[in-house]
């Protein structure tokens, strides 16, 4: 079979409920990678977080991360480099917010709070990546790639809507759940980090799956030849994207039983 490349959002599409990788799911993505197929874990996670999931998985994976901000292929040589400028950065942080909402910076090396939120840890316990809680105050020598607001969403739809209006036309802002408001540099997202990938494997479009749950997942969807949607996706997203293919839930091993099927491993 011709070679395809597989890219897969993480949290609630390719981890489980306990968001881990189940024995199926990396077992399915072991036998690909070794008949030749490409494997890009593609999520809003911290190059390093989706780094450590890919040391579990034992395979030579592609690392879209920050939404597509950074793009690392599977020898962890960068491929795309997109920051957020310090001046748009700075203006995010000085934006009022609601004091429960936490933001967070994520940098080339290291993701930054603006205060302990302990809520946040058990996402991440399967790395071991956490944040470093910091006044940023000084951001003249970080290199940001995602600006990120957790909170209620009731608190962060004004926030959006802000932030549309003042600076829509020179940032990407998505959310990667009901909570979680990201923000990148105009331009940035799964679908121009996957294109990027494409050009350099020299495959097309056609030849490219493409698996997902939210909205910072939809352009990667448009864009793959083979799109699939779990079922816990958010219901708007499954409107959005008519052609996909639906398939079970994120807890059910739903990536490795379609991948599994579209392969012929049964």
């Amino acid at each position: 079979m011709s070679q395809y490349l597989i890219a897969s959002d993480l949290d609630n599409t390719l981890l489980n409920a306990e968001h881990r990788v189940d024995a199926l799911t990396r077992d399915t993505l072991r036998t690909l990678s070794a008949r030749g197929h490409v494997i890009a874990l593609a999520s809003g996670r911290h190059y390093h977080d989706i780094a450590a999931i890919r040391r579990q998985l034992d395979i030579p994976a592609w690392i879209i991360s920050s939404n597509g901000a950074h793009v690392h292929d599977a020898e962890d040589g960068v491929v795309s480099d997109t920051l957020v400028p310090t001046a748009l950065v700075r203006a995010l942080v000085d934006l009022p917010r609601p004091a429960s909402v936490r933001l967070n910076l994520y940098t080339r090396d290291r993701w930054l709070i603006d205060a302990e939120a302990p809520e946040l840890l058990p996402l991440h316990a399967m790395t071991g990546f956490t944040y470093q809680v910091d006044e940023m105050d000084d951001l003249d020598n970080e290199h940001v790639g995602k600006v990120l607001y957790i909170g209620e969403p009731a608190l962060l739809k004004p926030l959006e809507l802000t932030l549309r209006e003042r600076h829509g036309e020179a940032l990407h802002i998505t959310y990667s759940a009901a909570n979680s408001l990201e923000i990148m540099q105009r331009g940035v997202n799964k679908a121009t980090a996957l294109s990027r990938a494409l050009k350099a494997l020299d495959l097309p479009t056609e030849r490219a799956l493409a698996f997902g749950d939210n909205f910072n997942d939809v352009e990667m969807l448009t864009l793959a030849g083979h799109a699939y949607v779990v079922s816990n996706a958010h219901p708007a997203v499954i409107d959005q994207l008519p052609h996909a293919t639906t398939i079970g839930a994120h807890h059910e091993s739903a990536v490795a039983h379609a991948l599994r099927e579209f392969f012929a491993l049964e």
